[in-house]
């Protein structure tokens, strides 16, 4: 049987659907790395400074503190605190001696905001989990089965050149044959490769993934735009003007026009604040260089993987415009390199065809293959 015929048989063979790898399958992962911390910390920050918020305002109790006349009771005390810190409006006099208000009820609703953004920022992922994961995990599993599957094809061909070289009787014929079949691309990866190029020209995952970023990075702009409003507006204004003056009580003489009231929580607000606000300052970089990553390919994995025979997708140059599926799918190949066994067994016959005193023997990792099966003495220069 020629070799081109037991090339193709073996192709035939590794077409068979292996036993599935349910520990590959859920040991993949879908986010990067950089992603994964964003989320972190993005969500579990604003989540953990206000249950921190909550837990003291539970155990401290109120969060006001109002002078009461001295003849009031403490019945009428305690009124005068429920009724300031359920109003939170600061009366006062402009400069012309009229009367104004400022309402500070942002103040109340402080905690349950940064709530509000943690579940905002849990919105991408969200996104990302549900539009996009379902299908990035489809093609990982897809393409490292095929890369394994492709790296054994090879060892498997040489296994059959060994002992097809032992059989025969002229050796010169025999690298013929080997020589013809490379010049037929008798070894190439069809379906592999153009799986890969059909990804090149996909873009949805990288869609999904901008989208993601952005969302995030608008996110993150408003919480720190509405961090910097509550420091100019309200967050330097620790004591206010009360007035309980009102309902029932406006025709009251006994009662004075505007009692004095403290926050007593107002620095514990302006702490939290900040730490939110530094840290999502600080992460806006992380969010712009993630996205900005796309816009180069990580060619390290792929020209690895040129040494095995006729995988040129470098070589060919079909590698543009990076902006599209196939560059995301790089990314996470490399994320998931762990299970990807051939990589590192690749990478080393790499690493020992440059350490190779005759390289120009060494095309890919069948010629490696053949060296050490010890077909060099017959095999021809190219």
């Amino acid at each position: 049987m020629s070799l081109s015929h037991t090339a193709a048989e073996y192709m035939l063979s590794d077409a068979l659907l292996p036993d599935p790898s349910s520990s590959r399958a859920k040991g993949l992962r879908l986010e990067l790395p950089s992603d994964r911390l964003l989320k972190f910390v993005t969500v579990g920050l604003p989540l953990f400074l206000v249950s921190l918020a909550f837990a003291r305002e539970f155990s401290a109790g109120s969060q006001i503190s109002c002078f009461s006349p001295t003849n009031f009771t403490g019945k009428q005390s305690a009124y005068t605190d429920t009724a300031c810190w359920d109003s939170l409006i600061h009366h006062g006099f402009d400069a012309e001696g009229h009367a104004i208000t400022k309402s500070l009820w942002a103040l109340k609703v402080f905690p349950y905001s940064l709530l509000v953004v943690a579940v905002l920022m849990y919105l991408p992922y969200l996104l990302w989990r549900y539009a996009a994961a379902p299908a990035l995990h489809c093609d990982l599993l897809f393409i490292i089965d095929e890369l394994d599957k492709s790296y054994n094809r090879s060892v498997r061909l040489v296994q059959h050149m060994k002992k097809v070289q032992q059989a025969t009787a002229e050796p010169e014929q025999f690298w013929e044959e080997y020589e013809r079949a490379r010049r037929e691309r008798y070894f190439e990866f069809p379906l592999l490769e153009r799986y890969l190029t059909c990804k090149q020209h996909a873009h949805a995952l990288v869609f999904i993934y901008i989208l993601r970023n952005l969302l995030l990075l608008l996110f993150l702009a408003a919480t720190c735009l509405y961090l910097v409003f509550l420091h100019l507006n309200i967050f330097f204004q620790d004591e206010f003007s009360c007035s309980i003056k009102t309902g029932l009580l406006q025709a009251e003489p006994h009662i004075p026009l505007l009692i004095p009231c403290k926050l007593v929580f107002f620095s514990v607000f302006q702490i939290i604040s900040l730490s939110i606000g530094s840290v999502y300052v600080l992460l806006i970089p992380v969010v712009i260089y993630n996205a900005l990553q796309l816009c180069q390919w990580d060619k390290g994995l792929l020209s690895v993987y040129e040494m095995l025979p006729a995988f040129d997708l470098l070589s060919r140059r079909m590698l543009t415009c990076p902006l599209n599926d196939l560059n995301i799918i790089l990314l996470f190949l490399r994320a998931n390199i762990s299970e990807l066994t051939s990589f590192s067994r690749l990478n080393a016959v790499s690493a020992l065809r440059e350490a190779t005193a005759n390289k120009e023997d060494i095309d890919t990792v069948i010629d490696f293959m053949t060296l050490l099966a010890g077909l060099e003495t017959t095999k021809p220069k190219h």
